[in-house]
């Protein structure tokens, strides 16, 4: 069923697709994130692992968010890791790096997020997508005081 609201159908579903991208993403970052979190050893143990937590609980929330707008603009969200993994730009992590390499390569993927979703913003307004709009711009602040956070802790 086509929805109506003011926005052309091959427009809503390149948003989709697009949202899908940024779903995609948000999926390896959470489950990267979640496996440092178990994984994470040494001297900063206890703060990087609540650190992880908070961070792999708000991923999780950013997830759901963008897979009910994919609902909301009358699309399918993606379901199968597989496709996710396919659409997913930033790369699955091999084995368990030091924690500090945990926190440099955490933040590079969320400033990575950063600059996807923008561009997918920049999109969304121009078909005057404003309900996407405004949640794009609480996944850009949400993946920047993520990014800072690990940005302050590696200093």
């Amino acid at each position: 069923m086509d929805i109506d609201i003011d926005i052309e159908q091959d427009a809503l579903r390149d948003m989709s697709d697009e949202l899908a991208k940024i779903l995609a993403n948000t999926f390896v970052l959470y489950t990267k994130t979640l496996a440092f979190h178990w994984n994470v050893e040494g001297p900063f143990f206890a703060p990087l692992h609540k650190l992880f937590q908070d961070q792999y609980e708000a991923l999780s929330d950013a997830a759901d968010r963008i897979a009910e707008r994919i609902r909301a603009l009358d699309d399918m969200a993606p379901c199968c890791m597989r496709d996710l993994l396919e659409m997913a730009s930033i790369p699955e992590q091999e084995g368990v790096p030091d924690a500090m390499a945990m926190v440099r390569i955490l933040s590079g993927d969320h400033e990575s997020c950063i600059r996807g979703i923008r561009e997918v913003s920049k999109l969304a307004t121009e078909i005057g997508d404003d309900g996407t709009v405004n949640m794009l711009g609480d996944l850009i602040e949400g993946h920047e005081k993520m990014a800072w956070m690990l940005r302050a802790t590696a200093s």
